[in-house]
């Protein structure tokens, strides 16, 4: 047994190493996050399966986080605390900021620091938002992954309409008219219902409340299916939108795989996993090994996912054909 003096002296060797390890880990290269949404990515989908993407890139470019690079995450549910996290986060002295979740999450880090390099991942299309001058060659501190946002709602559309052709009137669950992305997500959506030879019912959402008159609009007005729009908003919402879905019983098609893996019908989607751990590798790491965001070009995703939850459409009193389970790349049983 450990005599008392022995334990005082281990307890005192102990102490006097914590503040070693604290300037060691201090040393450490700082990747700040900086998001909208209550945990990292919550628009991507899982924030633990993105994290361990983000990380699984990162360490294929030769970064752990504890062992040689540290991480620190500056988050909220309202767009308003962006700006002042933002500010925060750079008086930390980041090696680099990833910004992701929301727009005003990009918007926010852009304001507050014109020279640490800043790597998103957003739906907005990059050069019509100012985040960078060219896709080939960004100048200035930003660069990142293009998640497609606006080049997939036509799709969806067709593969909603092969799960439900009898549908002739489709519900748009959008964002707020506020948000964003807002008008050229709503513009999209409907020129393409438009060239499908189906009406679009867009249905703006502002909170979790708005979505029981949603649903009680869509059935009152005869719309026979629903697209889910690419907001953070409604990823919140995500659990709620999926349960009314199944109240009322309308084949609806989502924006990322999550959904569907919590239950919702179907999703088309880029590839998030991919992704993020592309954001890693390809920008996070090679940042940090010197490299200028000007540099990097900003990278579109090649992989996509259809996935189907097989369970919900049973549910539902759906057969799904069989040129969709043959192009799917997952089914949930």
């Amino acid at each position: 047994m450990i005599g008392r003096r022995d334990f005082i002296t281990l307890l005192g060797g102990a102490t006097a190493a914590w503040p070693l390890v604290a300037r060691a880990q201090e040393s450490m290269p700082l990747v700040g996050f900086l998001y909208l949404g209550n945990s990292f990515g919550i628009s991507l989908g899982s924030s633990l399966v993105n994290l361990t993407a983000f990380r699984q890139g990162l360490a294929e470019a030769g970064f752990v986080e504890g062992k040689n690079v540290r991480f620190e995450f500056h988050g909220s549910a309202i767009n308003g605390d962006l700006a002042a996290l933002a500010v925060e986060l750079v008086k930390k002295r980041p090696a680099v900021i990833v910004a992701t979740g929301s727009p005003p999450a990009i918007l926010a880090a852009r304001a507050a620091t014109s020279t640490v390099p800043i790597v998103f991942a957003t739906a907005l299309d990059p050069l019509k938002y100012g985040f960078v001058t060219s896709l080939n060659r960004p100048l200035g501190n930003m660069t990142g992954v293009s998640l497609l946002g606006y080049e997939l709602v036509g799709k969806r559309l067709e593969l909603l309409f092969e799960l439900a052709p009898q549908a002739k009137k489709v519900a748009y669950l959008s964002g707020p008219p506020a948000a964003p992305i807002f008008e050229d997500l709503r513009s999209r959506t409907v020129a393409a219902g438009q060239a499908l030879g189906r009406e679009i019912l867009v249905l703006p959402i502002r909170s979790k409340l708005d979505l029981e008159s949603a649903f009680t609009t869509l059935v009152e007005q005869g719309a026979g299916a629903i697209t889910v729009g690419t907001f953070t908003l409604l990823a919140n919402f995500s659990d709620h939108i999926i349960g009314l879905a199944a109240r009322h019983k309308v084949p609806t098609i989502y924006p990322a795989r999550f959904y569907s893996a919590a239950g919702g019908l179907m999703s088309y989607s880029v590839d998030f996993e991919d992704a993020i751990r592309q954001l890693g590798a390809q920008f996070v790491g090679r940042i940090l090994k010197g490299a200028k965001p000007s540099d990097l070009p900003v990278q579109q995703p090649t992989k996509f996912e259809l996935v189907i939850n097989l369970k919900t459409a049973k549910a539902l009193g759906l057969t799904i054909p069989e040129t969709l389970l043959a192009t799917a790349d997952e089914v949930i049983q």
